[in-house]
C-alpha cells in the first residue's frame, strides 16, 4: 500500500515537471536615436582665430617741468578729448619767468634800435670823412652784438613760453585716462614718473595670428576683386568677446605682417574696429573671423552631432538597414548654430544628433528623423 502511494506521488511530480515552460533569452530592443539629414545652403567660408584687443595708442602722461601738482582736472577712468587739461603744475613761477624773458627781449630790441641808429650816423659821417674808420667799425660791432642779443632774448622767451605751457598736462588724443598716480601738492617732474596713462579706445584694434596658407587665401581673394600687390586686401572682419554669442562687432582688416614667424609658421594680422559703444577694452581675448571668398553651397549639421577621436573628427550615421556607421569628416566653422562640413558627408546621410552615447559603429538602432534647420 505504501509503495503504491509513493509511485502515485512520483508520477504526479513528473507530470507537473512536464508542464513547466523552458527559460529562453530574449534580446533587448534596439536603442533609440534621433537622426537628421544635413542642411544644404549657401555659406561663406571664414578664417577663424583667437585674437587680443589692443589700443591703437597708449601713452604715459609725465610732468615735463618740475613743480608742485596744483590740480587734477579729470575723473579717474573718464573719456577725454584731445587738448583737455588733465593736470596742472603750479604755473606762477613759469609765468614769471616768461614775463622776465619778454622784458629782456624788449630791452634787447631797444638796444638794437639804438645800435642801428648809431651805426647809421657813423656811416654817414664816414662818407663825409668827418669820422674815423675805427668809430664806424665799433658802431658796426655794437649793432651786430645787439642783433645777436635780440636773437638770444627771443629764444629765451620761446623756451620760457614752452615751459609755461608744460605746466598744463593735456591729452594728446581722444581716449580714456587711468587712475592718477600723483596727488595734489606732490612734487612732480623731478623724475619721469607717469602721472597717469591715456589709452585710445576709439577706434580700437585686434591682433591675431594666421597661417601663411590663410594669408595666401586672403590675397587670392583680393586678387579676384582686382587687388594686387603687397597691399592688405580690403576685407571685413567680425569679432566676438568670450561672453558674447556670435560675432556682433564689425571691423576692417588693415595689416598683415610681411614676414612669417619661423617658430610658429604664422603671420601677425590686425584689424581696426570703430568701438562706438566702447565695449571693447584693451587686453580682452576675442574670437575673430574673416570671410574668405564668395558664398558657396555646403552641408551643415547640428554641432552636437560632431565627435572627435584619435584619428580626427567624425559623425555617426544610420544606414538604410538601421546599422550605425562611423564617418570621418572635415569640419568648418559655425553658421547660425550649425556646423559646416567641408567633406566626408553626403546630402542623404542620416546623422545621429541625439542618443550618441547609446550608439556604436556596427550596432543596429531604431532611428527617429528630426529637422536640423534653424
Amino acid at each position: 500500500m505504501i509503495r503504491l502511494r509513493s509511485i502515485t506521488i512520483l508520477a504526479g511530480l513528473l507530470a507537473l515537471a512536464g508542464c513547466k515552460k523552458t527559460n529562453q533569452y530574449a534580446a533587448p530592443p534596439p536603442p533609440k536615436v534621433t537622426v537628421t539629414l544635413p542642411v544644404s545652403r549657401p555659406v561663406i567660408r571664414y578664417l577663424e582665430a583667437t585674437g587680443t584687443v589692443t589700443a591703437i595708442a597708449s601713452v604715459d602722461l609725465v610732468a615735463r617741468v618740475q613743480g608742485f601738482l596744483q590740480d587734477i582736472s579729470y575723473t579717474d577712468g573718464a573719456v577725454v578729448k584731445a587738448g583737455d587739461v588733465l593736470f596742472t603744475v603750479e604755473p606762477l613761477p613759469y609765468q614769471a619767468r616768461l614775463q622776465q624773458a619778454q622784458a629782456a627781449e624788449a630791452g634787447a630790441k631797444a638796444q638794437l634800435t639804438n645800435a642801428e641808429s648809431t651805426f647809421a650816423r657813423q656811416q654817414e659821417l664816414q662818407n663825409r670823412q668827418v669820422s674815423s674808420v675805427q668809430a664806424l667799425d665799433e658802431a658796426r660791432a655794437q649793432r651786430d652784438n645787439a642783433r645777436a642779443a635780440v636773437l638770444q632774448a627771443e629764444a629765451n622767451t620761446q623756451l620760457a613760453a614752452i615751459n609755461y605751457t608744460y605746466t598744463r598736462v593735456q591729452a594728446p588724443f581722444d581716449g580714456r585716462v587711468t587712475a592718477h598716480q600723483a596727488s595734489v601738492g606732490q612734487l612732480v617732474g623731478t623724475t619721469p614718473t607717469p602721472l597717469a596713462t591715456l589709452v585710445q579706445v576709439r577706434p580700437i584694434q585686434v591682433t591675431f595670428s594666421v597661417s601663411e596658407q590663410d594669408v595666401q587665401r586672403l590675397r587670392a581673394d583680393g586678387a579676384k576683386r582686382g587687388e594686387r600687390g603687397p597691399n592688405v586686401p580690403t576685407i571685413k572682419l567680425e569679432l566676438g568677446l568670450q561672453s558674447e554669442t556670435g560675432t556682433p562687432h564689425r571691423g576692417q582688416l588693415d595689416y598683415i605682417s610681411p614676414v612669417v614667424d619661423p617658430t610658429t609658421g604664422t603671420m601677425t594680422a590686425r584689424g581696426v574696429l570703430e568701438n562706438e559703444e566702447l565695449t571693447l577694452v584693451p587686453g580682452y581675448f576675442a574670437r575673430v573671423r574673416v570671410p574668405v571668398g564668395e558664398p558657396t553651397t555646403a552641408l551643415l549639421i547640428p554641432d552636437a552631432a560632431l565627435n572627435a577621436g584619435q584619428s580626427g573628427r567624425y559623425v555617426l550615421v544610420v544606414g538604410d538597414d538601421n546599422v550605425v556607421a562611423l564617418r570621418p569628416v572635415t569640419a568648418g566653422g559655425l553658421q547660425d548654430g550649425l556646423r559646416v562640413i567641408e567633406s566626408g558627408l553626403k546630402p542623404d546621410d542620416k546623422v545621429i544628433v541625439s542618443g550618441l552615447q547609446r550608439a556604436s559603429p556596427g550596432q543596429k538602432v531604431e532611428a527617429a528623423l528630426t529637422d536640423a534647420k534653424r
